[in-house]
């Protein structure tokens, strides 16, 4: 966990995502002119959604996080945009959240949710939400029914839960959710957004690291998913996925 925060606490994004992304995640939520929001942004990292939420509605956004290195770099972002009374950081894990039942008009979660499993995650999270509250999480989405073998081997060794949009949008439904958006997320918000920018970071992280064999690992597994994408985007992404309480 020290050499993951290592790598990516001076990112902006901490995964793939973008800011234009979030902002059709909130059209496509409805939430926009309704007064005094409460957010949940679950697995928020340095902040990059929450500071888009807390910019473009009239909202309260709590950002959780287990690692408390990437609250500070929100909190620090946060003041620079003058955002500092509209987020509130909160150093917890997404499966022990300290919320009351329907606490919130809406959660969020980009990126973060297979952390504990999509299913999990959102049956979980439901109770948090007011009724008619909204959930809005991007998750890796297979794009095609059929897939190139290594891709497909990678990503069920890494997150057996990888699943096709269908099969989300039924986990949804299940759930006790309202399908109401989906949409995914174009190349660039892995590529410009999150990939390029950690491989630039790689070598400064091995050096600060010594070099060890932890560190060199770490690289090296990020190298072979980065390439894996960079050959099969095609076939995979994450969806971005917008629902309502039923």
């Amino acid at each position: 966990m020290e050499l993951l925060a290592d790598l990516h606490r001076s990112a902006r994004r901490q995964g793939p995502g973008g800011d234009d992304e979030t902002r059709l995640a909130i059209r496509l939520s409805g939430l926009a002119g309704i007064r005094d929001i409460r957010i949940a942004d679950i697995g928020c990292g340095c902040g990059a959604s929450a500071l888009i939420l807390a910019g473009e509605l009239d909202a309260t956004v709590t950002a959780v996080d287990f690692l408390p290195v990437f609250l500070a770099e929100l909190e620090t972002a946060a003041r620079r945009a003058n955002l500092g009374d509209r987020i509130r950081p909160l150093n917890v894990s997404m499966e022990a959240l300290p919320f009351e039942d329907g606490q919130f008009d809406a959660i969020w979660s980009e990126g973060a949710v297979y952390s504990m499993g999509f299913a999990n995650g959102v049956r979980s999270w439901r109770r948090f939400l007011k009724p008619g509250g909204i959930l809005a999480v991007s998750e890796l989405t297979w794009l095609t029914s059929d897939r190139p073998t290594d891709l497909q081997e990678h990503w069920q060794r890494e997150y057996p839960e990888v699943g096709t949009a269908a099969e989300k949008l039924a986990v949804l439904e299940a759930s006790g959710y309202a399908p109401v958006g989906y949409f995914v997320l174009p190349e660039h918000c892995w590529m410009d957004n999150y990939y390029t920018p950690m491989r630039r970071r790689f070598r400064a992280f091995l050096d600060r690291n010594g070099n060890t064999a932890e560190a060199v690992a770490l690289v090296e597994a990020e190298e072979i998913e980065i390439s894996l994408y960079e050959k099969f985007s095609d076939y995979i992404s994450y969806g971005f996925y917008i629902a309502r309480r039923a």
